[in-house]
């Protein structure tokens, strides 16, 4: 039976450093491999899926060595940048259109949003309009830093499309509270 709703998945960040690496969010493998089974089970039930990535410089002012607040992480390039395996192929395997958009590549910004990055939030505007999107599905990690600043963003920034977070998919270092509280602030339901 085919989809009548034009759906967008947004996964953000599911990066090795995010979930077996330096910097692992607790639950991450496990929630990223339901995601890609989810994908793989849906297959048709989204027009377009967007991954967000970190794609630090070495010297990235989120790293506590350069007096950030993080362990260094997801430099460009290296094997903590790359895309958990299980959810690469999902995203393949699955027809829809796949779009990869990358953030933090400045070493004097963080951007935990995606929408922080010009040229990264244009191209999805772009994707949104040219393919017609009625409904956004978010996920990703960690649920309390990159998807709530993409939530939050996102939400002001596109009217134009109904918002839902599968918080399955989107586990957070904070168990969830800071995801959760934002939803129920912007009214956003979970899916």
């Amino acid at each position: 039976m085919p989809y009548t709703t034009r759906r967008l998945l947004i996964i953000v960040d599911p990066q090795i450093d995010f979930i077996t690496g330096i910097l692992p969010v607790p639950g991450a493998a496990e929630a990223m491999n339901a995601l890609a089974e989810y994908i793989q089970n849906r297959d048709g039930y989204y027009v377009h899926k967007v991954i967000t990535a970190d794609r630090h410089p070495y010297n990235h002012t989120s790293f506590i060595k350069n007096g950030g607040q993080w362990p260094m992480h997801c430099v460009h390039d290296t094997e903590g940048a790359a895309v958990w395996h299980t959810l690469f192929d999902s995203v393949y395997q699955t027809s829809g259109a796949v779009t990869f958009l990358y953030k933090g590549q400045r070493a004097d910004i963080e951007e935990y949003s995606i929408f922080k990055n010009h040229h990264s939030a244009h191209s999805l505007a772009k994707i949104i309009k040219h393919e017609c999107i009625t409904h956004i599905d978010l996920c990703g990690l960690a649920g309390d830093v990159c998807v709530a600043d993409t939530l939050r963003d996102g939400k002001r920034m596109l009217k134009c499309a109904k918002w839902s977070v599968l918080t399955r998919f989107t586990p957070s270092f904070d168990s969830g509270e800071t995801l959760s509280d934002l939803m129920k602030t912007l009214k956003i339901c979970d899916r």
